[in-house]
């Protein structure tokens, strides 16, 4: 069974990076810059392609990323190459728009699967009404009932259960949560939970709150229209919450997830069936995209930061320093990415 889990889940992320590399890859080519190589998958190459257009096409040994060679990406880095087909010397909204074309393609895909989903099973709400209470647990003890709509917890407002889940993960070293609740009758009331701690069959703590919410919805295409569109922002919103947990201290380094802990997911995932794959799949391009428009080097959207003090200064930032930002910035990934993979190993046995 975990042959075809580990199959899906190199196909989801071959799928998810091939439609990122692929927007740089097209920008480029458009815009008239020079590409070398087009690769999916990091390490050594495992299948090689020259096509007519001179470009290499590969198949790399580690299903982890890709990426598109380009001439100039940062300084003129080849003699042979024309002065007009280095990146680095095509107009500032060429470069912009290579830059974002991945991230914007990331978005496409999940929007498209979110439909998909919506107009073939129907689509869920995302409004963090209870549906049911578990008896005897920390939200029946509370006093927490069905109907009730959860409106903020520990004093962070939401109005989607996405985001509200992310304030679950927030440091609570007293393990005690103010719920605020709206009831049915339309007054609100915050109530004190203290949930109970269980360990998973790993080992792993959790925190069992007790409540099942409600996702029921009708369905019809505006309804499939509407569920895309807002289940995208709240999958955004509650990324930008858990970045800024990670700045302010707020959530751990160590539950973040990487290869390891995303593979995990696609294996419980498999035994729910092509739906949730499907759902797994938008999630996870929302995720890539989002990560690569963060202006950190390395990142899309640290290259995107640079052009903008370019454009702001009026003229362009130096080259060799942007370039030992870039090489920082990426040795910090990688060591930060061995950090989550060991932590998701560890998690796993």
């Amino acid at each position: 069974m975990w042959i075809i889990s580990l199959l899906i889940f190199i196909f989801i992320l071959g799928i998810i990076i091939l439609v990122h590399e692929f927007g740089h890859f097209i920008c480029a080519k458009k815009s008239g810059v020079y590409i070398y190589e087009f690769s999916i998958g990091m390490g050594p190459v495992i299948y090689s392609r020259k096509g007519k257009d001179g470009i290499f096409y590969n198949i790399r040994a580690f299903p982890i990323g890709g990426f598109v060679q380009m001439a100039g990406e940062v300084y003129e880095d080849d003699e042979k190459i024309k002065k007009e087909q280095f990146m680095c010397n095509r107009p500032w909204y060429q470069r912009l728009a290579i830059l974002v074309a991945g991230v914007f393609n990331n978005f496409v895909l999940a929007l498209v699967l979110l439909f998909v989903l919506a107009i073939i099973w129907g689509p869920t709400s995302n409004t963090p009404k209870i549906l049911s209470v578990q008896e005897d647990s920390a939200a029946s003890v509370a006093g927490i009932q069905s109907g009730d709509v959860i409106t903020a917890i520990n004093g962070h407002e939401f109005s989607s259960w996405d985001v509200g889940q992310i304030y679950l993960y927030y440091k609570n070293p007293d393990n005690v949560y103010l719920f605020e609740v709206k009831r049915v009758n339309g007054e609100k009331e915050t109530l004190k939970l203290i949930p109970k701690v269980e360990k998973d069959e790993n080992g792993n703590e959790r925190k069992v709150f007790g409540i099942q919410i409600d996702n029921s919805r009708p369905k019809g295409l505006w309804e499939s229209i509407q569920f895309t569109f807002q289940k995208f922002i709240d999958v955004i919103h509650s990324m930008v919450i858990t970045v800024w947990g990670l700045l302010s201290g707020q959530v751990s380094v160590s539950n973040l997830s990487g290869p390891v802990g995303i593979y995990k997911v696609v294996d419980q995932s498999v035994q729910y069936g092509i739906q949730q794959l499907i759902y797994i799949t938008a999630f996870l391009s929302i995720n890539v995209g989002f990560i690569n428009i963060l202006p950190f080097p390395a990142f899309d959207g640290g290259h995107v930061f640079f052009m903008i003090l370019e454009k702001i200064k009026g003229k362009p930032i130096n080259k060799k320093f942007e370039a030992v930002c870039n090489m920082i910035g990426f040795g910090l990934l990688m060591l930060l990415m061995l950090f989550i993979t060991i932590q998701d190993i560890i998690h796993l046995f």
